[in-house]
């Protein structure tokens, strides 16, 4: 049996459960995880972070739709999931991640991982696999004003899902799930919150400060 390794053996060869080269590779890569709730914003800030600072902006439900329409077996795989409604094997969603996140780690300043991790286990499986963040950003705005904004939207966008009752309770999952992620990164100190509740000027200094600090 010419593999047969101890667990111990596999860590000294591979680092964080990664290849040696693609460990090289994310040496020093800034990762953020950007994390807000529907209507926060977090979608205009992250555009504006990769504006001002050329980071890499990955979202697992884009990175999803990519390959569905690229049409490759593991497009058509997960095609055929999604539209049993099941959920995409975490696995996968990480593999495409970190596909993503090798693909340009040479020529980006960072990575924003959009709307990861929804919960603590997606977080450490994500380090095991790919690295741990540098930062996590919370677009914290307050849920009346989500409401209030997602109401808003739902008169130009047509999108059924933006009315009182189904917004209410999208957020109300949307906490429940969140608030242990952000426990678990606030326990590292990495976690900095941002007030999302002014213009998007203003709440983007503040998003600023702390991207700033990372130099």
């Amino acid at each position: 049996m010419g593999h047969c390794f101890s667990h111990d053996s596999i860590k000294t060869n591979e680092e964080q459960g990664l290849p040696k080269a693609d460990a090289e590779k994310l040496k020093g890569v800034k990762i953020i995880f950007v994390v807000g709730g529907p209507g926060s914003g977090k979608g205009t800030q992250c555009e504006k972070i990769v504006e001002k600072y050329g980071f890499t902006h990955l979202s697992s439900g884009d990175l999803l739709r990519e390959e569905v329409r690229s049409g490759s077996e593991r497009g058509k795989t997960l095609s055929e999931i999604m539209e049993k409604g099941e959920l995409v094997p975490l696995d996968t969603v990480l593999d495409m991640l970190k596909e993503a996140i090798l693909a340009k780690a040479e020529t980006s300043k960072g990575f924003l991982i959009d709307g990861y991790p929804r919960e603590v286990a997606q977080g450490e499986a994500f380090e095991k696999k790919i690295g741990s963040p540098t930062l996590l950003l919370y677009i914290d705005a307050g849920s009346e004003t989500m409401v209030e904004r997602l109401l808003k939207r739902g008169e130009t966008s047509g999108r059924v899902d933006d009315n009182e009752e189904t917004i209410k309770s999208r957020l109300k999952t949307y906490y429940s799930a969140t608030e242990p992620v952000i426990k678990f990164y606030e326990g590292r100190g990495i976690v900095r919150r941002i007030n999302a509740e002014g213009s998007v000027e203003s709440v983007f200094e503040e998003v600023c400060t702390h991207l700033d600090a990372l130099n």
